[in-house]
């Protein structure tokens, strides 16, 4: 099948999927709804795995990278509070190790590769529009922006994520708010993973991870508004 048109039928899967479970946590019942997220990350990540051009070695350790590190830090953060703050996960992810949801890492791996590929997506089409494709520019100056701005496009991401997150069960913050030092964590935990991603020989053309980062944000805005 030609990439262009997995990544319609990837597009159209995730937008149905989305639409329903929208449906189902407003309309029906939430927590039933809600109850079903894992299967629902299982199934988004196959899908970027599906449109993802070439599943190369270093494509496999970055998902690796993500899932491994990303539970960790999960796990120091509700262990220690050091990172992100005092929270707790429900049981809304699913099944746990060490009060952690094994899901978690899918999450990271999802968040990070679809915010990288949105970067260098804006920043091949702005410097494009720019008529800047042939102009000299420092390859660290280049890889930092690239960096800098997908860690801030995931924390963008966490801000429409997390109130809605909360209401749905996934996790619950101790002081009933969420700290400013919770995002800070995020930008520097997304800088590092995002940072892998960058210096691996990956393929950075991925139109459905667009479209999903898109698609969940679109989700999020909504139950966030009237959930």
């Amino acid at each position: 099948m030609k990439t262009f048109t997995r990544h319609k039928v990837a597009t159209a899967i995730a937008i149905l999927f989305h639409a329903i479970g929208l449906a189902g946590i407003l309309f029906c019942d939430k927590k039933l709804f809600a109850s079903l997220t894992p299967y629902h990350l299982l199934l988004m990540s196959a899908l970027l795995f599906y449109t993802q051009q070439k599943i190369s070695l270093h494509f496999i350790l970055f998902f690796i990278a993500c899932t491994v590190i990303g539970f960790a830090l999960e796990y120091a953060g509700t262990s220690t509070g050091i990172l992100f703050g005092n929270y707790t996960y429900g049981h809304t992810l699913g099944k746990k190790f060490k009060e952690v949801p094994l899901i978690i890492g899918l999450n990271w791996f999802i968040i990070i590769y679809c915010n990288s590929i949105a970067a260098h997506t804006i920043y091949r089409k702005l410097i494009g529009r720019l008529g800047m494709a042939n102009a000299p520019v420092k390859k660290w100056m280049r890889n930092f922006s690239l960096i800098f701005d997908a860690s801030l496009l995931a924390v963008v991401f966490d801000f429409f994520m997390e109130p809605a997150a909360v209401k749905l069960g996934f996790w619950e913050w101790h002081n009933g708010n969420i700290p400013i030092y919770n995002y800070t964590c995020w930008f520097l935990i997304s800088f590092l993973l995002t940072a892998i991603f960058q210096f691996l020989a990956i393929d950075k053309h991925n139109k459905f991870a667009v479209h999903l980062l898109l698609i969940q944000l679109m989700f999020f805005l909504i139950l966030r508004t009237f959930l």
